[in-house]
């Protein structure tokens, strides 16, 4: 039986979602915890593959598992076998036998927080971003409408990205203040490899002055790893919302 599974984590210990052989991963301990409850290793598929250090507050998963149980016994099981990991499984419920968590999402949500003041983190370390001199948050709202729509993300996607290609469409990006929190949200069907934070690193440079909004326009339109920002660090980054179409 399929089971689709609502997942929180906290990424810091974690070479990301996806299983390494000889590194731990948010994938890999979820497979240990099933196998722990089924005596089977079984694939946990995730709808989103995040990178080393990033969080989620519900990343989305599938998982095929050989007993009738309900939604509530998997969630009370995974969690007992998951100890003591920084995951939380939220949510299972049964799916469809042919349910992906992956390539049946139509739309997924990133936020990325960050603290725009002078002094350390404390309770933040390692789940937000710290900027110590004041933004402009406006201009960086701005220059984020920039990227909304259907573009070439090539500037803004990692070296290394695998995809197809680098045509995406964003549905929402935008910058918004909170006290001294800055908060990015980003929603589209799908997102290259680093594209949320290379977004991310480039907005700031237009928070301090270093660069406009026509410089973000410009730097969109070249198509050139070399014209993006700094890549903004992991720890602000959350997979917050994975969409499916109903059924």
């Amino acid at each position: 039986m399929r089971y689709k599974l609502t997942i929180e984590y906290d990424g810091r210990p974690f070479h990301g979602w996806q299983r390494l052989p000889d590194a731990p991963s948010v994938q890999g301990a979820l497979e240990d915890a099933v196998e722990k409850l089924t005596g089977i290793r079984t694939d946990v598929v995730g709808a989103g593959r995040t990178d080393s250090g990033v969080h989620a507050y519900a990343q989305v998963a599938h998982v095929d598992i050989d007993k009738a149980l309900q939604g509530w016994q998997i969630v009370e099981a995974l969690n007992a076998h998951i100890r003591p990991h920084p995951i939380s499984v939220l949510n299972a419920e049964e799916a469809a036998p042919d349910f992906h968590a992956r390539f049946d999402a139509t739309a997924r949500a990133y936020t990325y927080e960050l603290i725009n003041r002078r002094s350390p983190l404390a309770l933040d370390i390692g789940r937000a971003w710290r900027i110590g001199r004041p933004l402009d948050v406006r201009m960086m709202d701005e220059a984020a409408q920039v990227l909304r729509g259907n573009h070439d993300f090539t500037t803004f996607r990692d070296t290394k990205c695998q995809a197809k290609s680098p045509v995406k469409t964003l549905d929402i990006a935008s910058v918004e203040a909170i006290d001294e929190q800055v908060i990015f949200n980003f929603e589209a069907r799908s997102f290259l490899h680093s594209q949320v934070r290379s977004m991310v690193g480039t907005l700031v440079e237009v928070g301090l002055g270093k660069m406009s909004v026509e410089d973000v326009a410009a730097a969109l339109a070249a198509a050139d790893r070399t014209q993006c920002g700094p890549v903004a660090p992991p720890d602000g980054l959350y997979l917050v919302r994975v969409d499916y179409a109903a059924k």
